[in-house]
């Protein structure tokens, strides 16, 4: 039987844990908006998202909630089903795959428990702050970086074939 890229779900799940206990240590210890300055560009700070990246549709009457819980679920289902059709070792693709997974459930987990998701990684300089994030919004960004990195490694090797 041959082993399909679902043996990388263990990154998803590794993901996930580290996303939710992180956000459950901040929430424990700090106040809503409450910040702790780490480095002289780094924050943790607790914030509350209400939409999606960047507070995209964040201030809507609620009905985001379910529109992202919904996109969560649809794109880790399709992911899932890319990984078991995928071979365990095309190892950026499926590494790419399992991070995007997690990273989608622990903030789809967050906004279905709380209707928010939970941020506290916090960049700044100077007067220009970039928005507070999470370690699940990690997995996504480099799941998607990974995933374009592979593209662009899949073009030169082509490239070179012709």
């Amino acid at each position: 039987m041959k082993k399909t890229g679902l043996v990388w779900l263990w990154v998803s799940l590794v993901t996930l844990i580290v996303d939710l206990w992180t956000k459950y240590i901040v929430v424990k210890n700090f106040e809503l908006h409450e910040s702790i300055n780490i480095l002289p560009v780094f924050n943790l700070t607790y914030a509350r998202n209400y939409g999606a990246a960047f507070s995209f549709l964040a201030d809507h009457s609620g009905w985001q909630k379910y529109f992202f819980l919904g996109l969560a679920i649809v794109i880790s289902s399709a992911l899932v089903v890319m990984l078991y059709k995928n071979k365990a070792e095309l190892k950026l693709q499926n590494c790419a795959y399992a991070l995007i997974i997690g990273g989608a459930i622990g903030n789809a987990i967050d906004r279905a428990y709380n209707g928010y998701v939970v941020d506290f990684l916090h960049f700044y300089w100077d007067i220009y702050h970039y928005p507070v994030f999470n370690v699940a919004d990690i997995g996504i960004v480099v799941g998607a970086g990974l995933l374009i990195l592979e593209s662009i490694l899949e073009h030169r090797k082509t490239k070179k074939s012709d």
